[in-house]
Order: structure tokens, then sequence, then C-alpha cells
């Protein structure tokens, strides 16, 4: 449930019209989640704009999948496109907001989810072309990982890109990253913000205007 309730805040910073990039995992919840007046164009970084879930009526997992190789569709106004002209579309500030999950996230809005050193990671894909084209960077992600704090003041695994990330929201709180910081402008009513501050690495800074998350 922690991972819905994540997916449904994050929905609500989606517009009707977007064109959204969304990573594995808990990113792939939001779609479900959306306002009925508001419709987006999902885009795939191997080549699909208009990606739609697979059903039975269209299923073909030998042919189409989307960038992490999990089955997809198009939608009846999508279509397909070359790697050039995808990635075109990603460096070219056309794609509205990408929403990916985070191993690490620090207090400067950097980001470390491709790689934990020694173990076997699926690659860094399109997701450092996203972090630095895309013009909204939400993560999207537990607070923290077996208690420990995910949210650091400096990443200690690679990076991915850093001074990224517009947004981070988790089961706690939501959080602006900011030039002076990180700005906890909502929070989760069940904890407390000294809860919210001792499960986070980082100092955070709160905003005059805080609420409870919705």
């Amino acid at each position: 449930m922690i991972k819905e309730f994540i997916a449904r805040r994050v929905a609500k910073e989606l517009k009707d019209g977007d064109v959204v990039n969304l990573g594995i995992g808990l990113p792939t919840m939001i779609p479900q989640f959306l306002p009925e007046d508001v419709h987006v164009t999902l885009q795939a970084e191997n080549g699909i704009v208009g990606a739609a879930p697979a059903t039975d009526a269209n299923y073909d997992p030998l042919h189409v999948v989307d960038a992490s190789g999990q089955p997809t569709a198009v939608s009846p106004m999508g279509c397909y496109i070359d790697s050039i002209t995808s990635f075109g579309l990603i460096r070219g500030g056309h794609v509205d907001a990408t929403i990916l999950g985070g191993l690490e996230v620090d207090e400067e809005g950097s980001l470390s989810n491709w790689i934990i050193p020694g173990k076997k990671m699926p690659g860094m894909g399109g997701a450092m072309d996203l972090l630095v084209g895309a013009k909204n960077v939400i993560v999207a992600m537990e607070h923290t990982a077996k208690g420990n704090p995910k949210i650091l003041k400096k990443c200690r695994l690679p990076y991915t890109a850093i001074n990224c990330i517009t947004k981070i929201i988790t089961e706690m709180c939501v959080i602006e990253c900011t030039p002076e910081g990180l700005l906890l402008t909502e929070y989760n009513p069940e904890f407390t913000l000294e809860e919210i501050q001792a499960a986070t690495e980082a100092t955070l800074i709160i905003s005059p205007d805080l609420k409870p998350m919705v």
C-alpha cells in the first residue's frame, strides 16, 4: 500500500497534455491514478510515443516492449520512432516530466539510481538523458531502505546525474529541491516532523506554507 500511496500523490503532479516518461517499478503505477480529466502521452525512450498498457487484445511481448523490456502497447494515436528521434525529444526538452525511483538522493538535488557496485543491475537506460533533458524530474520512492535513510547529505553511490531533481515524493512527505536545499512542503499526518527528519540524513527546511499530503 505504500507504493500505491506514493503513486497516487505523484499522479497529482501531472497536467493534461503532458508528455511523460516513467521509470520502472513504482512509477508504472501512476497512470491508473490520474484524474479523469487528465490525459498524458507516455514516452518510452526505446522508441514509443503514446505507450499504453498491454492487454489481451494487443499483447505481443516478442515485439512490443518498453525501455525496461516489459510488454507494452501503443495507443490508437501513438507511434513508433527510432532511437535518435526518441532521444532528440528528451534532449530537446520536449518531455514535460520524468518520474523515476531512487536508490539515493541528496540535498543538492542529485540522484543515484542506476548501479550498486558489485551487484548486477539492468543498466542506466535513458535515465542520464532524462534527468538533464526533462522539464521536471520527480523521484518517487520509499523514504528509507531497511530503516536506513535514502535522502542523504551527499549520495554515496555513483551518480546518475547531479543537481537535477525537481521534487521528491515519499510515503512520508513531499520535498522540493531548491538552491537553498530541501524544502519540506507537505507531510503525511501519520508521521511527526521529528520522525520525518529522523528518517532523513539531509537537513530539511520547513516551508512556511507546510500542509498535509492529500
